[in-house]
C-alpha cells in the first residue's frame, strides 16, 4: 500500500534529507521529544554507513520558523541469503515533536523515505516497532514475520548497576570497577558474526566494516573458553548475540554470565532472538520464550523469502 502525499504538510513545512549540515538538527529534536540531551556525536557515529556507499537516507520536517519538528529515516546495511548480498536497510528513529503530533507527518517522512529507498536501490527495510508505532506500521503496508522472542533470567544480587545509572557520582567509579570485572573475559573483537546466517536462513551481515561502525554503542565481547559472547552492559545485562556455543557448553557459558552478573551487580540479564534458530532451541529448552519485537518488511524486490530472515538483539540500533 502506498501512502498519499499531504500537500498540507507539503505547503506548511519544509521538508529536507539529512545531510552533514542538519544532522545536529536531531539532538535538538531529540531533545524536545525525550526531554534530555543525546550524548554529543551520536547521530554522527550512528549514521556513519559510508561502507554500504549510502549515508544519510531519511528526510527532517522544519516549521516555518524553521524549528525541526519531525524525522524518519533508515540505516543502510547488507542482508546475507544463500550467498548473496542484498543492500538493505532498518528503520530507526522516528521522532515527532510534541507541539507537532497527529498531523500526518510519520506518514509523509515515510513515503519519502521509501522512495528515496527506492531509488538509491535498498531493496528491503526491517523494523522492530514498539507498541505505539506498530499500528500505523501495518495501516502503512508493513508485511509482518513472526516476533522475535525475549528470554530473561533474573539473579539475586546487590542492585549495584542500577545505583550508578541512578546517581551520576557513582558512575565513575563503577565505570573501574566493570572493567576490573570484565578484565579476565575481554576481547579486542567488536562484535560476533551473525549467528543466524546458516542454511537457508538469512540475516544481517555483520562484516568487519560493520562491527566497526556499530561502535556507535557502547557495547563489548566477553571470551569464555571458546565461546564470544556480545554484551551491552547496563542495569541489565543485554547479549547481543553468541558464537562458538552450542548444547555442549551452553549450562557453562550461562552459570559464568550469572556470575558476572552477581559481581557487577545485575539482577537481569536479557537475550531475544528469531525463532526457528539454533540459539532459540538452546534458551528455549531452558528458559521460557516470551514474545517482544515484532518483525516487519518493507520488501522493494529482494527476491528472498521474508521468513528466512532471522536476527538477535544485536541487530537491533538500540543494542
Amino acid at each position: 500500500m502506498e501512502s498519499i502525499p499531504n500537500p498540507d504538510i507539503a505547503r506548511e513545512y519544509s521538508i529536507v534529507r539529512l545531510d552533514n549540515d542538519n544532522l545536529t538538527d536531531l539532538d535538538q529534536l531529540y531533545k524536545a521529544v525525550y526531554g534530555v540531551a543525546i550524548r554529543t556525536g551520536f547521530y554522527k557515529e550512528k549514521y556513519a554507513t559510508a561502507y554500504t556507499g549510502l549515508t544519510f537516507v531519511g528526510y527532517i520536517a522544519y516549521s516555518p520558523e524553521h524549528e525541526p519538528v519531525a524525522y524518519y529515516g533508515v540505516i543502510p546495511c547488507f542482508i546475507e541469503h544463500a550467498g548473496r548480498r542484498i543492500l538493505a536497510a532498518q528503520s530507526a528513529d522516528t521522532m515527532t515533536h510534541p507541539g507537532y503530533r497527529y498531523k500526518g507527518m510519520f506518514s509523509e517522512l515515510s513515503r519519502l523515505t521509501f522512495s528515496l529507498c527506492q531509488s538509491v536501490g535498498i531493496r528491503l527495510i526491517f523494523g522492530f516497532p514498539n507498541q505505539q508505532s506498530y499500528p500505523g506500521a501495518i495501516r502503512m503496508g508493513w508485511k509482518e514475520t513472526a516476533a522475535m522472542d525475549r528470554f530473561e533470567v533474573r539473579i539475586s544480587a546487590l542492585p549495584l548497576a542500577s545505583l550508578a545509572a541512578r546517581w551520576p557520582f557513582m558512575k565513575p567509579w563503577y565505570r573501574r570497577y566493570q572493567h576490573i570485572v570484565t578484565a579476565r573475559y575481554a576481547s579486542s573483537l567488536a562484535g560476533v558474526p551473525g549467528s543466524m546466517i546458516t542454511g537457508d536462513d538469512a540475516g544481517v551481515q555483520r562484516s568487519a566494516p560493520y562491527l566497526e561502525y556499530r561502535k556507535y554503542n557502547d557495547t563489548q565481547v566477553l571470551g569464555i573458553g571458546p565461546v564470544k559472547v556480545w554484551v551491552k552492559i547496563t542495569p541489565v545485562l543485554f547479549i547481543g548475540d553468541m558464537e562458538g556455543v552450542d548444547e555442549n557448553n551452553f549450562d557453562s557459558v550461562m552459570r559464568t554470565l550469572t556470575k558476572l552478573c552477581r559481581r557487577l551487580g545485575i539482577r537481569r540479564l536479557s537475550f531475544h532472538t528469531s525463532p526457528h534458530t539454533t540459539l532459540h532451541r538452546l534458551w528455549s529448552a531452558r528458559y521460557a520464550a516470551v514474545p517482544s519485537f515484532p518483525v516487519l518488511f518493507q520488501d522493494f524486490g529482494a527476491e528472498v523469502p521474508l521468513e528466512k530472515i532471522k536476527f538477535t538483539f544485536a541487530d537491533i540500533d538500540i543494542f
